[in-house]
C-alpha cells in the first residue's frame, strides 16, 4: 500500500521538510558561533521544524521549552531543571543543586522513569532562575555547548513582568550556551528584541521566516503527485495557488489531494474535493470560532474575502461600513495578534485559507 508523501500538524523532518535550504543554512552558521538567534514568523509556518533541523544536524546537547506551556517563575525553573537532567549524569547535577541557595524537591517518577521537580513557592524567584540557569552554563564546555531554545518567547511577562530582566541578566554572562529564541507574535517579539528600553535589546540576531516561495513548494508537491495523475502540474499548482504557499496548509490540502487521486486517479477536480472536504470536517470549529469575534471583527474579515482592496483604505472602510478607519486599524491588529490574520507590509490576509473559503461558502449558501 502506498504511504501519503505529505504530513502537516506536527514537528516535520526530512522527507517531509522542503525548501528553507537558505534560513537553514543560516541558523547553522549563527548557531556555529557564539551569537544568540531570534526566529520570529506566524505560527505553524516552520520555525519549530526548521530549528530542529539544524540542531539535529549540529550534534550538540538541546534544552527545549515551549513558554506558552509554563505557568510560573518556579514552573519555568523546575521545568529547565528537568530537562538538565535529561542532558548530564546524575551526579554532576547533584553536585551543581547542592550548591543551590534554595534547593528544590527532586524525586524519581516511577511511571515515566523521569525526575519531578519543585521549587519553594512564593520564595523569591530570582535566586532559583539565576542558579538554575548557570547550572547549564558549568555543565558546559567549550566544546561541548548546548543549545538553549526557548519557544513562544513573547509569553515571558506573562510569567512575572520581571522575568525578562532576571534571564537576560543572568544569560548575558554566559558564554558556552547559544540561545535560541522563537516566536509567533512579531509585534511583541520586536518590542522585546529591538526595543532599546527592553532588557534583551538586540541580545540576539532576528530572522523572519516567510512562506516557502510557491515555486518551491510547486516543485515539493509536482514531484510527489506525479506519479498519481496525468495532471498533477496543474493539480500543484492550483494547491500552491490556494494555499499561498503556506507551509502547513500547503502540506494539509495536498495531503488530502492525494488521497482522493488515491482512492480515484481519474477524480474530475480533485483539489475542489479536497477543499470541500476539509472545510466539512472543519464546520463546526469554524463556526464555534466565528462565534467569538467582535462584529467588528466579523465585518473585516468578511471584507477581506470580497476583493483585494486594501484594508486601510476608505474605499474598504466604506464596503465594511466601518466609518473610522482607527477601527480597522485596531480590529486588524488585534485579529493578526490572535494568528487569525497575517501582515505583509501593509497588506492583510487570512492565515487559514480554509477558514476564508468557509465564510465565503457560508455567506454564499445562506
Amino acid at each position: 500500500m502506498s504511504i501519503n508523501p505529505f504530513k502537516f500538524g506536527t514537528v516535520v523532518d526530512d522527507p517531509f521538510f522542503t525548501d528553507r535550504t537558505v534560513e537553514l543554512e543560516r541558523v547553522k552558521e549563527i548557531l556555529a558561533s557564539n551569537n544568540h538567534l531570534v526566529i520570529i514568523s506566524p505560527r505553524r509556518f516552520g520555525k519549530t521544524s526548521l530549528i530542529r533541523k539544524a540542531v539535529r544536524e549540529s550534534d550538540r546537547k538541546v534544552l527545549m521549552m515551549d513558554l506558552q506551556l509554563i505557568n510560573s517563575p518556579e514552573d519555568f525553573a523546575a521545568q529547565y531543571l528537568r530537562r538538565i537532567y535529561r542532558l548530564f549524569p546524575l551526579e554532576r547535577i547533584r553536585q551543581g543543586i547542592l550548591k543551590f541557595r534554595i534547593i528544590p524537591v527532586v524525586s524519581l517518577n516511577p511511571a515515566t522513569n523521569e525526575v519531578d521537580i519543585a521549587f519553594e513557592p512564593g520564595a523569591p524567584p530570582h535566586p532559583y532562575i539565576e542558579d538554575v540557569l548557570n547550572l547549564l552554563e558549568k555543565l558546559a564546555s567549550s566544546g561541548h555547548r548546548p543549545i538553549v531554545i526557548l519557544d513562544e518567547f513573547q509569553e515571558i511577562g506573562r510569567l512575572d513582568p520581571a522575568m525578562g530582566n532576571m534571564l537576560r541578566a543572568v544569560m548575558q554572562n554566559h558564554t558556552r550556551i547559544n540561545y535560541v529564541f522563537l516566536g509567533s507574535q512579531e509585534s511583541m517579539m520586536r518590542e522585546i528584541f529591538e526595543k532599546k528600553k527592553s532588557p534583551f535589546y538586540h541580545f540576539g540576531i532576528v530572522m523572519s521566516l516567510p512562506k516557502i516561495g510557491q515555486e518551491a513548494f510547486y516543485e515539493y508537491v509536482s514531484d510527489r503527485l506525479k506519479g498519481m495523475t496525468k495532471n498533477y502540474r496543474a493539480i500543484s499548482a492550483s494547491v500552491v495557488s490556494f494555499t499561498g504557499g503556506h507551509p502547513y496548509y500547503t502540506q494539509q490540502l495536498a495531503f488530502a489531494v492525494w488521497n482522493i487521486l488515491h482512492r480515484n486517479p481519474a477524480a474530475p477536480d480533485p483539489v475542489s474535493e479536497a477543499i470541500e472536504e476539509t472545510i466539512t470536517m472543519h464546520d463546526l470549529d469554524y463556526e464555534r470560532l466565528w462565534a467569538t469575534f467582535l462584529n467588528t471583527d466579523r465585518k473585516i474579515l468578511i471584507g477581506l474575502t470580497r476583493n483585494e482592496t486594501p484594508a486601510l483604505s476608505a474605499k474598504f472602510a466604506k464596503m465594511v461600513r466601518i466609518h473610522a478607519q482607527s477601527t480597522i486599524f485596531s480590529g486588524l491588529k488585534r485579529l493578526v495578534a490572535k494568528g487569525y490574520l497575517i501582515q505583509t507590509g501593509n497588506s492583510y490576509d487570512f492565515d487559514d485559507p480554509f477558514f476564508r473559503q468557509w465564510i465565503i461558502r457560508r455567506r454564499e449558501t445562506y
